[in-house]
């Protein structure tokens, strides 16, 4: 309050399209950061009970229509073909707001977890006639985007400009190679290299930050939990008696990256 919440996704919206009206006839970077559907979820009264899924999936429909009214705009100035849209999340669910906050089903954790559900979310890249249909299951977090756009201006290579950890997805996406990301950090808590992932720290949830029990303290894991996230997206099963040589491995890149990054 005072702002009436909602507004918000429509308001974005509309700002969005004005933006790419104005902008049209020169290069432009839009980058659109709904709040919906963080909790609290609002949405416009024409999205209002229009969904099976209650008040949380109203917001995802009224997101929807968003994206729908940037792909019209962008097809009625003929910037289609000429105009790369990703669409994707920064985490997964906070189940504490129950009903109003999704599921990440069936990948286990959620908001501020280190498992797949907290971290792993969909991500849809589309450019028309340059992006073909395609399903890339690799590692591609929200960061190498920079490196991505960076090449696709024809800038330089953020690596030799910075310490910045991007890397560039373009092969990916377009020419249906492998990610070039192998391997990624959850800070000092878990590491993933290829399809196996470790934890050496995990959190319990559901997270009760915003109720009246204590938070229940982080568990250490020595050895760390081991997934292999071929059969198991889920991180129900761990494997790390199974195999120390990968944990051992696993461990040792981890320290290696943890290293790097404090230089």
């Amino acid at each position: 309050m005072p702002a009436n919440q909602e507004l918000f996704t429509k308001r974005y919206t509309e700002d969005s399209l004005q933006f790419i009206q104005k902008n049209q006839d020169q290069p432009f970077f839009l980058y659109v950061a709904h709040n919906m559907a963080h909790a609290p979820v609002f949405a416009s009264k024409e999205f209002q009970g229009k969904s099976v899924g209650g008040r949380y999936s109203d917001t995802i429909e009224e997101l929807d229509w968003s994206v729908g009214q940037i792909i019209k705009t962008l097809r009625r100035l003929k910037l289609e073909k000429n105009t790369m849209v990703i669409v994707t999340s920064d985490n997964g669910p906070w189940s504490v707001f129950r009903n109003h906050a999704g599921t990440a089903f069936p990948l286990r954790g959620e908001k501020h977890s280190w498992f797949e559900g907290g971290r792993r979310v969909p991500t849809i890249g589309y450019w028309k006639d340059q992006i073909r249909p395609a399903t890339i299951d690799g590692i591609g977090p929200n960061m190498d985007f920079y490196a991505t756009f960076a090449a696709l201006a024809g800038g330089n290579d953020p690596k030799k400009d910075s310490t910045y950890s991007s890397q560039n997805l373009a092969p990916a996406l377009f020419e249906d190679k492998p990610s070039p990301r192998t391997s990624f950090l959850f800070m000092d808590a878990a590491y993933r290299s290829g399809e196996f992932k470790i934890h050496r720290r995990t959190r319990p949830f559901p997270d009760p930050r915003l109720s009246d029990v204590p938070r229940p303290k982080e568990l250490k894991h020595d050895p760390p939990l081991l997934y292999d996230l071929r059969v198991d997206r889920g991180e129900q099963t761990n494997i790390a008696g199974q195999h120390p040589a990968i944990v051992e491995r696993l461990n040792q890149e981890m320290d290696s990256q943890l290293k790097n990054q404090c230089h």
